[in-house]
């Protein structure tokens, strides 16, 4: 398989060869009561669990034979190969943070005195607190700044504990990249680092860009499926935009490097329970996909497909059943659906907050799967799955499941 472009996905279930993680870090001791709902959580992880539990699973995934590489690794190559480039990403990580005034020379001072750039990248990554900096001094005092003073956020610089859901910010497409405008101005800050990885880095530089952060419109990861070298899908959802889709399948479909012919366009309730296309449904084997039974026959599907004149999209509506399009999506008769919590709608409920229907395949029928989904697990086993478990107690807390954690930079070909 060709890869000039350090990057190969054409399929959900090829074997896992380079997978992209975020080990989490500093962030998750930032993240306070008072910002959990700004910062899109609904409660806070225990970072010493937390991080066993992820170190467990990057040695699950290494023990199948996939190279781990770490985010704030590759952000940190890019600066030791090109030193000039940390300085304008700090501008612009400092521009995008909101810091201005007084404060900017001394968080600009604060940073350029981190001399290692791994060091670097994860403070960026960790948000700064107001004990960390010597905040200027105010001439004068008033009352009015002494009150906005007692309910002012301890955080100087917001911390990014998404981040471990590396599957968001950026999306493999082939040997191509969509490096995502996020739906949530908190989460967009955490695309930078893909666009400097993208920009700037030695393996991944040459890849082609499909969509960059600074569009219109927004479109998370979470929300493209790889069914096929041939055929992608796509979740219309609270957290990306038909427009976006518009924008992609039109680079896509006239990138002349690209096998791409088809975009499918799955709209999805706006709900918490459906954040992205990968919460409704993942496919787990050639002919078999998980799904939360609630999805069933209330998903509209659109076609996408070149043109006839060049940049032109053609769209069509299908009337058809989910297992008919899917089927046809990855060129088998039929396919088996699988239900998240094991056709038991309290299991249901409860294993797709906790991401049950959120597997990660490792090999066609080989998945990595929270230990917590008892009820799907089984369900999956039942189908023949080979599950690779891992704890999640904490990891679980985010709202994501092991596909959201893992961003696939190359898979084999089926």
């Amino acid at each position: 398989m060709a890869m000039g472009s350090g990057l190969h996905v054409t399929s959900e279930i090829g074997r896992l060869r380079r997978v992209c993680l975020h080990r989490l870090g500093d962030e998750l001791l930032n993240l306070t009561p008072a910002d959990l709902e700004s910062l899109l959580f609904d409660d806070i992880p225990f970072l010493e669990e937390a991080r066993a539990e992820h170190d467990a699973f990057a040695a699950a995934l290494r023990a199948e034979g996939a190279e781990v590489v770490y985010l704030e690794d590759l952000v940190a190559e890019v600066f030791d190969a090109m030193p000039q480039v940390r300085e304008a990403f700090l501008d612009q990580y400092l521009a995008e943070a909101g810091v201005s005034g007084q404060i900017l020379p001394v968080l600009r001072a604060y940073f350029n005195a981190l001399d290692d750039n791994r060091a670097f990248v994860r403070k960026t990554m960790a948000g700064v607190t107001r004990a960390e900096v010597e905040l200027p001094r105010v001439s004068s005092v008033t009352l009015a700044g002494l009150v906005s003073a007692e309910t002012e956020s301890e955080l100087v610089v917001n911390p990014m504990p998404n981040l471990y859901f590396t599957r968001d910010p950026f999306a493999v497409v082939g040997e191509g990249v969509s490096i995502n405008r996020m739906y949530s101005a908190t989460r967009n800050r955490e695309t930078i680092y893909g666009e400097y990885v993208f920009r700037y880095h030695p393996r991944y530089r040459a890849a082609p860009r499909y969509y960059q952060r600074n569009e219109s419109y927004h479109i998370e990861g979470g929300d493209v499926l790889v069914l096929s070298e041939k055929t992608v899908a796509v979740g219309i959802s609270q957290r990306t935009q038909a427009a976006a889709i518009d924008a992609l399948a039109q680079r896509v479909f006239w990138d002349p490097g690209s096998p791409v012919e088809r975009i499918l366009a799955f709209n999805i309730p706006v709900s918490r329970a459906f954040m992205h296309l990968d919460t409704v449904f993942t496919q787990v084997d050639v002919d078999a996909f998980t799904i939360h039974p609630a999805i069933l026959r209330t998903l509209q599907v659109f076609e996408l497909m070149r043109g006839g004149r060049p940049g032109e999209v053609r769209i069509r509506e299908i009337n058809d059943t989910l297992e008919h399009v899917l089927a046809a999506a990855v060129g088998v008769d039929a396919v088996r659906l699988i239900p998240c919590g094991n056709g038991d709608p309290v299991a249901a409920a409860r294993e797709q907050w906790s991401d049950g229907s959120n597997t990660l395949a490792l090999a066609p029928g080989k998945l990595c799967v929270y230990r917590r989904n008892t009820a799907t697990n089984e369900a999956l086993e039942r189908a023949g799955m080979e599950l690779v478990v891992i704890p999640s107690a904490e990891l679980s807390r985010g709202r994501g499941g092991p596909r959201c954690m893992s961003m696939p930079l190359v898979r084999e070909d089926l």
